[in-house]
């Protein structure tokens, strides 16, 4: 068999991102949804809830119907100051991830600023033979992000492997399903339980059929490969 690929998610799979990024990051948006389109905060909020439940991204949907540049949107969104001092990862996430047989490469629907800074705080980066981020997943002149198959065997291409030499690690179960689809392996890192508990319980009872693995931990994947 040819070497596998390990295709990993960043926020919160790599790094706590639910508490580090994202709050500041949904207020960003918010901010800027209203600036941009001249909106009310409601209006602002249904609107970025309309997109994201329409197209899996909220970008997706100002792109389309606004006339939204996607470089304007992404780098006004992700400045987020003082995002260093705020990330944090497990003390032996860098050995678990040498340790593990393969390619690794990250795949993240963030913007190549924001995932450098990341992986350069956290130094993660020379762990990974590569990065993909939205600026990399564009096809036919518009952004193709995850979970978009026909983006992800583009990517299985670009890297030279079939598909099925993949491992899609995420905590996003959409995308979990289309990477399935294709016939990669994937594995749900349920690491950062959120503050909902009655959703925590929920998703610790279940593993959908697409899924081939639920693991706690990136020390967890190498004993139970896919």
């Amino acid at each position: 068999m040819k070497p596998r690929v390990w295709l990993f998610d960043m926020d919160d799979t790599l790094h706590d991102a639910h508490r580090s990024a994202m709050p500041a990051l949904s207020l960003a948006m918010g901010e800027y949804i209203r600036r941009e389109l001249q909106l009310t905060q409601p209006e602002s909020d249904a609107l970025r809830r309309r997109y994201f439940q329409r197209y899996g991204a909220t970008l997706l949907g100002l792109v389309r119907h606004h006339a939204v540049k996607a470089a304007h949107f992404l780098h006004h969104t992700h400045l987020l100051p003082g995002l260093e001092d705020r990330l944090r990862r497990h003390p032996h996430d860098v050995a678990a991830l040498a340790a593990l047989p393969g390619r690794k490469v990250v795949l993240t629907n963030a913007p190549r600023a924001y995932a450098m800074r990341v992986l350069q705080t956290l130094d993660l980066l020379p762990l990974f033979d590569g990065v993909i981020t939205i600026e990399d997943m564009a096809m036919f002149g518009q952004l193709r992000p995850k979970p978009d198959a026909r983006m992800l065997r583009t990517v299985a291409a670009r890297l030279k492997v079939h598909p099925s030499q993949c491992v899609l690690v995420e905590d996003t179960l959409q995308h979990q399903k289309a990477a399935r689809r294709l016939g990669m392996k994937t594995v749900w890192l349920r690491r950062w339980i959120r503050a909902n508990a009655l959703a925590a319980r929920r998703d610790r009872a279940r593993c959908p059929p697409y899924v081939d693995r639920k693991v706690n931990s990136l020390q967890a994947l190498r004993r139970r490969l896919p």
